[in-house]
């Protein structure tokens, strides 16, 4: 992190010994890197040892301040790390801008770093799929709740890139806590696969391994014919007659609360406010 800090804090000396502008820095970057869309995003990266090259906001005492309130262990790196700009450039550099006025770049961890860690064994938490998703904030959700519960990862099926901003913005930074990559149904990561659908067992009748791949179809049209083919365990959760569903998110957090219940261990060190 020093590194990168150097680069937004105080600039990152040239060859000819002049200070690099970060906002000259931000336009070299973006295209290529993780839009962090506000405080949250920032501080989540922060924490899970993103690289970050360069933060921006056009009001930094504020954000500091901010800091010190809500998440004071990051308060230090913060304070080396954000560089200050006006508005009207920061509004042009992110045309969306998160009204905690700070936005920053980070380095997406390679594909082979994320699926060295899908398929290490043995796992001691369940991957996350999401069968061809279409709501871009839905799995910004999920990818939370899977980094809340300390999943190993989440996949995604289809065509929905994971790392696209607006599902980071959902996601509010926690991609860096978990592994999150796009796979076809052929590489999904080894282990017992247990697909959600409403014809399943009762997921109260059964235990859930740690070992588990958990697969949720999308908002519209369920589990695809090649993953539904590929499960080992059918799985239903319980829900009032004459409700058709659940939200995709929703459906996770009950599907990992149901794994993590009889695991005390896996969620109780105390952990920084989100």
């Amino acid at each position: 992190m020093a590194d990168s800090a150097a680069v937004a804090g105080s600039g990152r000396p040239s060859r000819a010994g002049v200070a690099e502008d970060p906002v000259r820095v931000w336009r070299g970057l973006a295209g290529s890197h993780v839009l962090l869309d506000g405080f949250h995003a920032l501080k989540h990266a922060l924490r899970f040892d993103a690289r970050i090259p360069v933060a921006l906001t056009a009001d930094k005492p504020a954000v500091l301040a901010l800091a010190e309130d809500l998440a004071p262990d990051v308060t230090a790196a913060l304070d080396v790390l954000l560089a200050e700009t006006d508005e009207v450039t920061l509004r042009a550099l992110v045309p969306r801008l998160h009204p905690t006025a700070v936005a920053a770049l980070a380095v997406r961890p390679s594909r082979a770093a994320n699926l060295g860690v899908l398929e290490r064994a043995p796992r001691s938490a369940p991957v996350v799929v999401l069968d061809d998703p279409r709501n871009l904030g839905n799995a910004g959700a999920v990818i939370r709740l899977a980094a809340g519960f300390g999943a190993t990862g989440v996949v995604t099926t289809g065509t929905l890139d994971p790392w696209h901003p607006t599902v980071v913005r959902g996601g509010a930074g926690l991609h860096f806590a978990t592994a999150v990559e796009r796979v076809d149904v052929p590489e999904l990561p080894a282990g017992p696969l247990f697909a959600l659908d409403a014809e399943g067992e009762d997921i109260r009748g059964l235990e859930i391994p740690d070992d588990a791949v958990l697969a949720f179809g999308s908002e519209r049209s369920g589990l695809s014919a090649g993953l539904r083919a590929r499960a080992d365990h059918l799985v239903s959760l319980p829900m009032r007659p004459q409700v058709s569903s659940y939200n995709l998110a929703t459906s996770v957090g009950m599907t990992l609360f149901h794994w993590s219940s009889g695991r005390p261990d896996r969620l109780t060190a105390r952990q920084p406010e989100a």
